[in-house]
């Protein structure tokens, strides 16, 4: 098995606790409402929401992939990290056995927060993946997280 890792950040106005809550703790409620022709919905499988806990990303009818499975490994709510897995789905394709994620959000001097986002992409057999393999999936990602930041803007009284 190889072992691929990719890092990326960004940065934004809005307070670290704030971005995690809505991000991290509050996703499986937040997300689908905010983006549902691209999230169908997210439920809990396993757990409430901290280590162990188990969530699944079910998609629209039509939509490239049905459900994924992430797995929560760390939980940390005093520093705002979260590392979980991609543990299952059709996401993950014949090239991948799993994704790993580290996020962190850290306070910036401007009283927003820079959001660090590492992935460690664990392929079967020997398969390297390059930049351009994935990026599909970051740019989703960082999707995701500016429209999460700009509901926080329009909403400064949520989270």
């Amino acid at each position: 098995m190889g072992v691929t890792c990719f890092s990326q950040e960004f940065t934004t106005p809005i307070a670290p606790a704030k971005m995690f809550k809505a991000l991290i703790l509050d996703s499986h409620n937040l997300i689908p409402k905010l983006m549902p022709q691209a999230i169908k919905s997210i439920e809990f499988v396993e757990g409430d929401g901290g280590a162990g806990s188990i969530k699944q990303t079910n998609f629209p009818e039509g939509a490239h992939f049905k459900y994924l499975k992430h797995k929560t490994e760390v939980l940390d709510k005093e520093n705002l990290v979260c590392k979980y897995s991609l543990i299952e789905g059709d996401v993950l394709g014949d090239k991948l056995e799993s994704i790993a994620y580290e996020v962190k959000f850290e306070a910036s001097s401007d009283g927003g927060c820079v959001c660090k986002m590492t992935s460690a992409y664990h392929t079967k057999g020997d398969l390297v993946l390059k930049q351009e393999d994935i990026k599909e999936g970051k740019e989703k990602a960082m999707g995701m997280y500016k429209v999460v930041e700009a509901y926080l803007l329009a909403n400064p009284d949520a989270y």
